[in-house]
């Protein structure tokens, strides 16, 4: 009986993870992005709860392997193309652009999900993504768009020791927001290889760059506060793009 409670405890998170995704889904439809953003980051963190507790508790199953993948669907695939969708379909009204004005752009929003579909797919026949990963993971680039409308919506100046207008200029920008989404979209079906945060040890022999991504994000996130989410995971792309060599199969 035990045993069987324990079995059923990493399915759960993952419910609570498809859960959080649908939620956002419902939220972004009413027009509530920063909610809807919020449901994605907590659907995040149910992934990462339910991976560590499979482990911790040995409780795999082909079952929970293929419901880990249909809830990342969900949340980190549907969900924020979606939110990306409407959000540009906002943006494009009463634009001068042909392809804004025509309602075209709003679709590569589309590409979140496809591609998405592609990425977990494959990881799940990948024999190579045991330790890294080929291709961005679905979850970073949920988070990534998830940040655009706390950035644009919710980043309150007083929290952020240094207000990046910039930053909410890019997002409000339509054009720039559709290149992020063809950018990111190409990186989760793309074969570099990105590190995992995966730390099975403290020593700095192997983590360096986990370490140098954790100390930079707490730094970041002190001076820019919301802001900072979107510039460390680009900081994460860069650094794996950047030292390939490090990062192994």
């Amino acid at each position: 009986m035990k045993m069987n409670i324990k079995q059923h405890i990493p399915n759960t998170l993952t419910v609570f993870n498809l859960l959080s995704g649908l939620v956002s889904l419902t939220l972004s439809f009413e027009g509530k992005y920063a909610q809807a953003a919020l449901c994605i980051f907590f659907a995040a963190v149910f992934d990462f709860l339910d991976g560590n507790a499979a482990r911790i508790l040995k409780a795999y199953s082909e079952l929970g392997k293929q419901l880990d993948s249909l809830a990342d669907m969900v949340s980190f695939g549907v969900a924020p193309g979606i939110m990306m969708f409407l959000m540009l379909s906002a943006h494009c009204t009463g634009s001068c652009n042909a392809l804004e004005r025509m309602h075209i752009t709003p679709y590569f929003a589309m590409l979140i999900p496809v591609c998405s579909a592609l990425r977990l797919a494959k990881f799940n026949i990948d024999l190579r993504q045991e330790v890294n990963f080929i291709g961005m993971p679905t979850p970073a680039i949920a988070i990534f768009f998830a940040s655009v409308p706390l950035v644009l919506y919710v980043q309150p100046e007083m929290f952020s020791l240094i207000h990046l207008d910039f930053l909410v200029n890019l997002f409000a920008n339509t054009r720039v927001l559709t290149i992020l989404v063809v950018f990111f979209s190409y990186l989760l079906i793309s074969e570099f290889r990105i590190f995992s945060m995966k730390i099975k040890s403290f020593t700095w022999n192997g983590n360096q760059l986990r370490f140098i991504l954790l100390g930079s994000s707490v730094i970041l996130f002190s001076l820019f506060f919301l802001s900072a989410i979107p510039l460390i995971i680009m900081l994460y792309v860069l650094m794996s793009i950047f030292f390939q060599h490090y990062i192994t199969d």
